[in-house]
């Protein structure tokens, strides 16, 4: 028989298994920085990059172990693009409180959809989520509840067990991305590198193909693992991200 203080300590373990906060590469001091309450009561921060003109806002998610200020350089070259970026954290990350769960991490997400919606009156056909890593399954899942003009998958898994074992072992799992894509409406971009060696290829593949036809496109990246997708791709990492884009804010002067 289990003793009482341990069923609430089996998902404390599960967590520690899955989320790597890594320690702030930002102080409080840095320009840009937003603060947000979650409906979980977590404060978490988030980086707003505004681009003069831009019509579409991406909203970024980053990897494990990552924290905002990994993303800097990322959001100064989507802004090439003529896009504004804003990116959070998740609770534990960088300056955040609290500790990260699933449904904390997805609290995260909905403050800072919710604040892009409210505070800053973005059109949801103008809100480009683009998740990488544990950030797709982040994505996915807002992409899944509420409305968005696209979505960026790149590097991510079909549910997060499963990045360990390739069927489904367990009767529960976490970060279902696989089974949430039914629920997203949104045309979707699925950027995987070949050689990936922490979220193998197949996952990828697997998300794009139970996509519409219609409402996917894909980028694959020879020789590229998990970390480096836009480095080996180079330039034509950002040209499949300007095409995706574009497509979006197309959509959206159309529905004007």
């Amino acid at each position: 028989m289990a003793r009482r203080n341990e069923a609430p300590m089996a998902p404390r373990l599960i967590d520690r298994l899955i989320f790597f906060p890594p320690s702030p590469s930002y102080d409080a001091a840095a320009q840009g920085l937003v603060w947000l309450e979650t409906a979980t009561g977590d404060e978490i921060v988030a980086f707003h990059r505004e681009t003069p003109g831009a019509t579409i806002t991406v909203l970024f998610a980053h990897g494990n172990a990552e924290d905002l200020g990994d993303g800097v350089s990322h959001a100064e070259r989507y802004a090439e693009l003529g896009v504004s970026v804003f990116s959070f954290e998740y609770p534990g990350y960088g300056l955040s409180t609290g500790r990260p769960t699933e449904g904390g991490v997805y609290a995260a997400a909905d403050a800072a959809y919710r604040y892009l919606r409210e505070e800053l009156e973005v059109d949801a056909a103008a809100i480009v989520g683009h998740g990488r890593s544990l950030g797709g399954g982040v994505m996915v899942d807002l992409a899944s509840r509420f409305p968005v003009g696209g979505l960026v998958v790149e590097s991510s898994f079909v549910s997060v067990y499963r990045v360990v074992t390739r069927a489904r072992l367990l009767p529960v799992d976490q970060f279902e991305s696989l089974a949430k894509l039914g629920d997203v409406t949104a045309p979707v971009l699925v950027i995987h590198g070949q050689g990936d060696e922490v979220v193998a290829a197949w996952h990828g593949r697997r998300l794009f193909k139970a996509l519409p036809e219609h409402r996917r496109s894909s980028l694959w990246v020879d020789r590229a693992g998990h970390n480096d997708v836009a480095q080996i791709a180079g330039q034509s990492y950002w040209d499949a991200l300007a095409t995706f884009v574009s497509g979006v804010e197309d959509a959206l002067r159309a529905s004007a």
